[in-house]
């Protein structure tokens, strides 16, 4: 007896009933165990993205691809979205964050995607890889040195590294000085927790940031955008920023840490370059799991299920990465045909910088600390429960402490932006900017002595002068 296709069609009553649900504790903890269960429904199956959000997600590779290289049958533009227009989906779905229509090349297509994508396409080439490298680096070092001297010899590694490196790098990118740096970290970060009013605060920051470049242009990704002869807006060039700054810092955050825990768990086999654990990643842990809304333009059929036009289509980078059928003669395959930065007219532009970010990151932490090690198993580790992404929880680790040197400010009392305290358990989404606390010989925490002046980009930029 042919098993059926489409959840709808299995009698009431079955555990398999319904919908299978991409979010929540359950799909947390196994997520390739819903992927393997979808499979059974052939290349694409309807399923719950968020409560009272249906969606079709594509988990084959071969469907994932048909998706997204073929811009005439599937289209970005989230205006369309059926369910939506009906008045279907809730006001206060998590979706609507992730798939509500923005004035960006990510939801724009044809001519206004092709405008706004060379853009950004012409504004990232012109980054320097050596200076890239450098700015990752120094980054990493002023981090590690504010965690490293901890008389445990413990650290949190999503809260204390993998989330604010990024952060720290894409504001030195944008040329942020330090006030607006500061306000840009807030304002995105406040975003990922669903601060109110964070969305004020980063459109704020960034307004000033372009007023501020259009009175003095200098070398850095903003001007670039500014000045690229597509003639962004203003407000174009701000929309731009956002999805840089949004699409880039959380898939890297994630990666950085997934990268750093694969690397120092007790199956990697040693001996390995770090661009080995990297590729590893974005293969068996796609940062954006489930992503990449399309709307067919007429009503399509993928194995056999017929998708109406505009209901959405997410593409699952994760179930297509992990494809049984593909990974049979994955060894066959280059190291870089893997889905985890997309394919087709809107694959990430900044594929080859996130790499390198991601690399250098890594390499940093243990050129840095060089018995550092897991606190746990990597099996152990926890997962965020998120359907949009796959990023450690936490990520504890151990290592010598290094000395204080005398008449310094220890990195315990100077702080830091991110500490793991009541951030324990979140999603590095969901951390928040936490005052740092002074950790003594008896494990108890005590107020910082002092604290430097500013966020978190304001005390970076003093700790590079030496201030």
């Amino acid at each position: 007896m042919q098993q059926p296709r489409d959840p709808h069609e299995i009698p009431p009553g079955c555990p398999a009933h319904g919908n299978v649900q991409m979010y929540g504790p359950s799909f947390g903890a196994d997520p390739d165990g819903h992927y393997a269960q979808l499979r059974a429904y052939g290349p694409s199956a309807p399923v719950d993205i968020a409560p009272d959000v249906q969606v079709e997600l594509v988990t084959s590779y071969d469907a994932a691809l048909y998706v997204l290289q073929n811009p005439a049958s599937f289209v970005r533009d989230s205006r369309r979205w059926n369910a939506l227009n009906e008045g279907r989906v809730p006001a206060d779905s998590p979706a609507l964050p992730m798939m509500g229509y923005r004035p960006n090349a990510l939801f724009s297509d044809g001519a206004a995607h092709a405008r706004l994508r060379r853009a950004v396409t012409d504004s990232l080439a012109t980054v320097n890889e050596h200076q890239l490298i450098r700015q990752t680096q120094q980054s990493a070092n002023y981090l590690i040195s504010q965690f490293s001297t901890d008389v445990r010899g413990h650290a949190e590694l999503m809260a204390e590294y993998a989330q604010p490196l990024p952060l720290l790098v894409f504001s030195e990118l944008f040329g942020c000085p330090p006030e607006i740096g500061d306000r840009v970290i807030a304002g995105i970060s406040g975003i990922f927790e669903g601060t109110p009013g964070a969305d004020e605060v980063l459109g704020g920051a960034l307004t000033e940031l372009i007023a501020l470049k259009r009175r003095r242009p200098t070398d850095d990704l903003t001007t670039r955008l500014m000045e690229h002869s597509a003639g962004l807006t203003d407000e174009e060039v701000l929309h731009q920023l956002v999805t840089l700054l949004s699409g880039g810092t959380a898939p890297l955050t994630a990666a950085i840490g997934t990268s750093s825990a694969l690397y120092l768990g007790d199956e990697w086999q040693l001996g390995l370059p770090v661009e080995d654990a990297v590729s590893q990643t974005l293969w068996n842990y796609a940062p954006i799991s489930n992503y990449a809304a399309h709307y067919p333009t007429h009503d399509v059929e993928i194995g056999g299920r017929v998708i109406r036009a505009n209901d959405p289509i997410l593409v699952s980078f994760a179930a297509a990465n992990t494809d049984p059928k593909l990974t049979e003669h994955r060894e066959q395959l280059s190291a870089k045909a893997h889905l985890a930065f997309g394919a087709g007219p809107h694959a990430c532009p900044a594929k080859d910088p996130a790499f390198m970010i991601a690399v250098t990151a890594v390499e940093t932490l243990l050129n840095q600390l060089h018995d550092v090690e897991l606190r746990v198993p990597f099996k152990a580790l926890t997962w965020a429960p998120s359907p949009w992404s796959r990023s450690l929880v936490t990520l504890p680790i151990r290592f010598t402490p290094r000395a204080v040197a005398q008449g310094t400010e220890s990195a315990a009392s100077a702080g830091t932006a991110w500490s793991a305290g009541s951030n324990a358990g979140q999603t590095p989404q969901q951390q928040t900017a936490t005052p740092s606390t002074h950790t003594g010989p008896s494990g108890t925490h005590a107020p910082a002595a002092s604290q430097p002046k500013g966020g978190l980009f304001s005390r970076f930029l003093a700790w590079t002068r030496g201030e």
